[in-house]
């Protein structure tokens, strides 16, 4: 995901893990961002004064259980056919443990993302910084999740507009999905073309939509906030309708609102024994697989080798023999210790009839046979 126009991304080598950064923040590529002080003031767009759900019947039922996820995970990442990389991810499996956080709650604490940068990586590398700071840093947490996370989008955004202000070398734009997971828990907000698919005993259950343009939904919002469509693409310059950063290009966003939206849309579910792992992603995942596609090809190298950070690297490579051509990168969570299970579809019982046309002609070739 790019703008048409103004890239002005510096050349790069593909992430690899370094040693120095802590082990909470596994693969979390940095340029030694600006750091800013954490701000709890919130300023909503003017054009989402609502808070927006999504809802899904196969998530939002709720399996009466004492299941708790015995998380184990990992990411991969690769430059791709692109000449610069722009793509972020993170993965902390003990989220509040790592950062001293003494509140009690029953189960883990987890939190993973994904950044799709453009326009360069200054965007990318601020929000996997700030965001789970600000989450961490409010008051509230972990109760009011939703609240929280939703603010701290809003929150990661208007610091990198501060530190934009300070430094416009840093002018650029991201892409954010984010996934917490408080005991039995699992809260997905994505705001971009990301997308976070949860395998429910081999069955893909979409945990994010993808914001385009020209999805009916985005493109009323837009309209509503004064910027418009064209060929498929905000302003005629973006391709997504949601963003973090950006706030260089002119008519996207202000202080009062815009067209370009920060806020994430959020769903929950309560995960279940039948819950088995989680695959989120950059938009080069999921320009060469469908949800269901890449939940079954996943499934498949979780049975042979029951390895998430091996399985990231499995898909970011599938994509690559697709001929994907964006950036790639992949988290995988498991639930579960065991690798998936075989499914066994059960038979369905056969009710067979003659009609009675049949029965007659098979009475009559028996009585041939008599003859």
């Amino acid at each position: 995901m790019e703008e048409i126009e103004g890239r002005n991304s510096s050349e790069t080598r593909p992430p690899h893990p370094n040693p120095s950064i802590t082990s909470a923040f596994r693969q979390c590529q940095r340029n030694d961002p600006v750091i800013l002080p954490c701000r709890k003031s919130l300023v909503r767009h003017a054009s989402l004064q609502t808070k927006m759900k999504l809802s899904a019947e196969d998530v939002t039922e709720d399996c009466q259980t004492d299941f708790l996820p015995n998380i184990r995970s990992g990411g991969y990442a690769d430059i791709g056919f692109r000449s610069s990389m722009e793509d972020v991810y993170i993965c902390v499996d003990n989220f509040m443990q790592e950062h001293g956080l003494n509140r009690h709650i029953d189960g883990p604490s987890a939190f993973y993302g994904v950044f799709d940068g453009h326009g360069g990586k200054h965007a990318a590398d601020f929000a996997c910084n700030h965001l789970p700071k600000f989450i961490l840093e409010d008051k509230d947490f972990p109760v009011d999740i939703e609240r929280i996370v939703a603010s701290a989008f809003l929150q990661t955004d208007n610091a990198f507009a501060e530190a934009c202000s300070l430094d416009a070398a840093l002018a650029s734009g991201t892409t954010a999905l984010a996934t917490l997971i408080l005991g039995r828990l699992l809260v997905v907000a994505n705001a971009g073309d990301c997308r976070a698919v949860l395998c429910r005993r081999g069955k893909a259950i979409d945990m994010s939509r993808d914001h385009k343009p020209v999805c009916m939904k985005e493109q009323r919002r837009i309209e509503a906030s004064g910027g418009y469509v064209y060929d498929g693409y905000l302003n005629g310059q973006l391709n997504v309708a949601r963003a973090i950063g950006d706030w260089h290009m002119e008519g996207m966003k202000c202080k009062d609102g815009g067209p370009l939206s920060a806020e994430p849309e959020l769903i929950t579910t309560k995960l279940t024994a039948e819950d088995e792992f989680l695959i989120i992603g950059c938009d080069g995942i999921w320009d060469v697989f469908r949800s269901q596609n890449a939940v079954d090809f996943a499934r498949r190298r979780l049975q042979e080798h029951n390895d998430p950070a091996v399985c990231s690297k499995d898909l970011v490579d599938e994509a690559l023999k697709r001929k994907s051509g964006d950036n790639l990168a992949a988290v995988v969570v498991c639930f579960q210790q065991h690798p998936p299970p075989n499914l066994v579809a059960p038979r369905s019982r056969v009710h067979r009839s003659f009609s009675a046309e049949g029965l007659k002609e098979l009475q009559s070739f028996l009585d041939s046979l008599e003859k």
